[in-house]
């Protein structure tokens, strides 16, 4: 039997009584749809997942997104991305890894692929090994965050544009590949985005969001600063302990999040991450 208990007075659902390795028809992933644009997360515990079939359950919600760091790096297309430290059974990366480090990255508030022309719509994360102590993930909601706004700086913002730079934001933590970095320039965004199937609005920032398009360094830093304090106050960020076997699935549109750190030296973490593109660019919605 299907079940949905909210997690968090914002946003966010866990539900169970439902098998993500099944095949889903047009009902289904209709429901599923559904679900992800009322509660902007969904956490499903328990899940026997495989790479075959979470890359079926992305399809199934559109056209899964190309991994931007793998690409920009080789220029190969591939879908799914490594989250962890995990190299085989035996062995993995300490802290003192580079590629550990760079993954340091997703320790800021962000949401995926802002950076790119077309964004996500979701992503897809699965759990196999998860540290024992460390390694959370947090959510924010920017839907919720917009709601809060006084209805002049709504006003202010609604036809605002800003530039989502991942070299602006990355280089805060570790150094982009030259090729990585050339493969990806700044991407203008709508600053306010609208659910297209219940009309919420949210505003659309995070650490790739570098500057307002027209406005001085100064002014946009000082609004987006704003805005992401606003949507990451304590009490609106809703913190997930992964066990292994959850799959979460998140709306980039309007949801922000981050990693926790871990000690890579004594844990081992593998999760596997999809996502699916957006319909468009966000300046024609």
């Amino acid at each position: 039997m299907l079940t949905i208990e909210p997690i968090h007075p914002d946003f966010g659902a866990t539900v169970t009584g439902i098998d993500l390795s099944a095949d889903f028809d047009d009902e289904a992933t209709a429901a599923l749809r559904e679900a992800i644009d009322m509660h902007s997360l969904l956490h499903f515990p328990e899940q026997e997942m495989t790479d075959e079939a979470q890359f079926a359950l992305t399809r199934c919600l559109g056209e899964p997104e190309p991994n931007h760091v793998h690409f920009g790096k080789t220029g190969e297309v591939i879908y799914f991305g490594t989250i962890g430290n995990v190299i085989d059974a035996d062995t993995k990366r300490d802290e003192s890894d580079p590629l550990t480090r760079n993954q340091k990255g997703n320790n800021l508030w962000h949401s995926d692929s802002s950076f790119r022309l077309v964004p996500s719509y979701v992503s897809i994360l699965h759990a196999y090994e998860v540290p024992g102590e460390g390694g959370e993930t947090e959510y924010a909601s920017q839907r919720a965050a917009y709601a809060r706004l006084d209805p002049s700086l709504q006003a202010e913002i609604d036809e605002l544009q800003v530039l989502h730079d991942y070299v602006f934001s990355r280089t805060q933590v570790a150094p982009v590949d030259p090729n990585h970095a050339a493969s990806l320039p700044p991407i203008p965004q709508r600053l306010v985005r609208t659910n297209p199937s219940n009309g919420a609005k949210n505003y659309y920032v995070g650490s790739h969001a570098r500057s307002i398009v027209g406005w001085s360094g100064i002014d946009s830093r000082r609004l987006i600063d704003e805005l992401n304090a606003g949507a990451t106050r304590p009490e609106g960020v809703y913190s997930h302990r992964w066990s292994s076997g959850d799959t979460v699935i998140y709306d980039n549109r309007c949801m922000l999040h981050r990693g926790v750190g871990y000690d890579a030296d004594r844990w081992r973490r593998y999760m596997r991450q999809t996502r699916v593109q957006g319909q468009g660019p966000t300046l024609d919605e």
